[in-house]
């Protein structure tokens, strides 16, 4: 998806891909992953997503990463947060109790500025990504990430038609296709919802891990 798009999307405000509540497969599954308490957590692509929060609240440190600086200045705004706020050569820093936000590129990302983390949330990435940019995107995370690293992924599945993405539904097989070369994979549970009008969209959890 190009920059542009997501640009106008977050100027125009136009996000109805965020989710004003703690997201409910979050606050259900969490825990089957067996992280330790103070385990640092990634979030990708976080947007101003209050799951960041909570995830906080459970006693994790949190990196995540927003390709605009409106997104995170809306985030810490919103939640009466004031960051410390630093430019670095790939990304624009905020930092604030427990939570290190870097806005840019997420392809920029690499293996040591997730030193030692060892889980990732993944509510938003894999679903915003055009086809030929999921290959992309689940190529770099493999890289990103240790041996026995886990992620918990929600990703969305539905009909041509029912929605025009992002977010984009991505099947299960194509979810295997994308990660079983690098990662065990395990569907923790299916949710029909209505989305947008009614229009009814299957939302999966899963639980990777990293061999």
């Amino acid at each position: 998806m190009e920059h542009q798009f997501w640009k106008d999307r977050w100027e125009l405000n136009q996000i109805g891909f965020h989710q004003t509540e703690i997201n409910t497969y979050l606050s259900q599954h969490w825990n089957e992953l067996g992280l330790s308490d103070n385990a640092p957590v990634f979030v990708p692509l976080c947007g101003k997503s209050l799951d960041m929060l909570w995830l906080r609240e459970q006693g994790h440190d949190v990196l995540g990463i927003e390709l605009f600086e409106v997104a995170l200045d809306a985030f810490f705004f919103e939640n009466d947060i004031v960051p410390a706020k630093e430019r670095t050569e790939r990304f624009v820093e905020f930092k604030a109790d427990r939570l290190r936000l870097l806005a840019g590129d997420f392809f920029h990302l690499q293996a040591e500025d997730l030193d030692g983390i060892n889980a990732v949330y993944d509510r938003a990435a894999l679903i915003a990504f055009p086809p030929e940019m999921r290959v992309k995107y689940a190529n770099h995370m493999s890289q990103l990430l240790k041996p026995g690293a886990h992620i918990m992924l929600i990703a969305m599945e539905y009909k041509d038609g029912v929605l025009k993405g992002p977010p984009f539904s991505v099947n299960e097989a194509e979810v295997h296709q994308l990660f079983a070369e690098h990662f065990d994979i395990q569907l923790k549970g299916a949710f029909d919802r209505a989305w947008v009008k009614e229009r009814y969209v299957t939302e999966k959890v899963y639980s990777l891990t990293r061999r």
